[in-house]
């Protein structure tokens, strides 16, 4: 995930300042909805503001304050407000963060406070990333496929296959194609820098196109984890290219996305695997005259399918407006304001009308390939999974970075992501 810029002390400070407990109704007798974003670019936080300011000037009985949280420290921080009774009112979250929430009922079941309008604008599959149980706790609205950034000169010169979102590299052409890069670039130089300080949700994510799974629900309703051939593809080529062929660099293989940058910008990898809203970093900081482009990810037998976890809006269940913050979400989420949300994080909207918006098509800074992958993104493997935070960082985490660097063989890797795995969810399924 990328960098964040605010602190947890920033996001408490806010909270302070904006009152927190009670009704929140103002001594006027109008309605106050504390709205907790967790925007952080300047055009984002500028496009969140802006909405709110033009809902308040048209609701003058509905007022919205904005209250500025933090992805860095959200999860502990809305845990915290659950339990006191001060949770705001409406919450932007990700979809993937949802779940122990939803099921310990700290969310309210939007299913019947929903217009049909928004509810028919976003596709089944995005609705999948919300829905825990029988009920419905959050709109997904914004998503980001994850992208291979590319060298535009390096992939001339070196004369490969250019893929579209038509038609995309297989994991094997990929894996030969870096080869290739790597070669032609020479010595101390890859085709491809692979930032993987949080592996598993990249792992996972990518491992859908090749019918990966490794979370199965059972008729009774429990998961359990079973590491097949499928789910292997995905890190077996990652672990080749850095183990095997030398295509890919190990020195970021503890890097975040950021990180892999300079050295994409000075020509030492001619690829890098990030999500699709790295690309505002990459106008700020590539060099002048550097030339890039974005290119799909590779695909395997179910094609371009990629695992996401949406961005969400929820309210909380001990809100005593309800109603009001369902209005205003869907005010949010009118399709021309769902489209200035999508440009202001450089991400896509899920909703259909918004998505078809020209401005998210052109080929400039990459949107028309972005635009065109939506459609296969599906909902992140372990979206509704009770206990896989702690699976992912007491398990997974250690054990696919060991198996990237090549410390452990995919045996041990089978062995660790099932036998430990099934042993963290089943206290959780009791």
């Amino acid at each position: 995930m990328r960098a964040r810029l605010l602190t947890a002390a920033a996001t408490a400070l806010a909270l302070l300042l904006t009152g927190c407990g009670g009704d929140g109704d103002r001594p006027d007798g109008k309605i106050q909805l504390r709205f907790q974003s967790l925007a952080w670019q300047k055009e984002s936080v500028d496009a969140n503001k802006e909405l709110v300011k033009e809902w308040n000037a048209s609701h003058p009985d509905v007022q919205v304050a904005y209250v500025q949280g933090s992805w860095d420290s959200v999860h502990d921080q809305l845990l915290t407000s659950f339990e006191g009774g001060e949770a705001p009112d409406i919450i932007h979250d990700a979809s993937d963060d949802l779940a122990d929430f939803a099921y310990g009922g700290y969310l309210a079941d939007l299913t019947d406070l929903l217009p049909e309008r928004l509810k028919a604008d976003i596709p089944r599959q995005s609705w999948r990333t919300t829905t825990f149980g029988e009920g419905v706790y959050g709109v997904p609205f914004l998503q980001e496929p994850r992208v291979l950034i590319a060298n535009k000169k390096v992939l001339h010169d070196a004369g490969v296959r250019v893929p579209t979102a038509g038609r995309p590299w297989s994991w094997e052409e990929f894996r030969q194609v870096t080869k290739d890069l790597t070669e032609h670039m020479g010595k101390g130089k890859y085709g491809i820098a692979w930032p993987l300080k949080e592996p598993v949700s990249v792992t996972l994510n990518l491992g859908l196109s090749t019918g990966g799974q490794l979370f199965h629900r059972g008729g009774d309703g429990k998961v359990t984890i079973e590491f097949t051939d499928a789910d292997a593809v995905v890190p077996g080529t990652v672990r080749d290219q850095v183990n095997v062929d030398g295509s890919a660099s190990r020195s970021t293989l503890g890097a975040g996305g950021s990180d892999a940058l300079p050295g994409f910008f000075g020509g030492k990898y001619a690829m890098v695997p990030l999500g699709f809203s790295y690309r505002q970093q990459i106008v700020q900081q590539a060099p002048e005259g550097f030339e890039w482009t974005v290119l799909p990810a590779p695909a395997g037998p179910e094609g371009p399918a990629q695992g996401v976890s949406p961005q969400t809006l929820s309210i909380a269940e001990d809100s005593p407006h309800k109603r009001e913050a369902a209005q205003f979400i869907d005010f949010m989420l009118q399709p021309q304001n769902m489209v200035r949300l999508a440009k202001g994080d450089w991400m896509l909207p899920t909703g259909t009308e918004a998505l078809g918006a020209p401005a998210l098509h052109t080929d400039k800074d990459g949107w028309a390939v972005g635009a065109a992958l939506a459609r296969h993104l599906r909902p992140a493997p372990a979206q509704s999974v009770r206990g896989y935070p702690e699976w992912k960082d007491k398990v997974a985490t250690p054990a696919y970075q060991e198996f990237y660097s090549g410390a452990i063989d995919v045996g041990e890797l089978r062995k660790r992501l099932v036998d430990d795995g099934n042993s963290v969810l089943a206290r959780y399924q009791r």
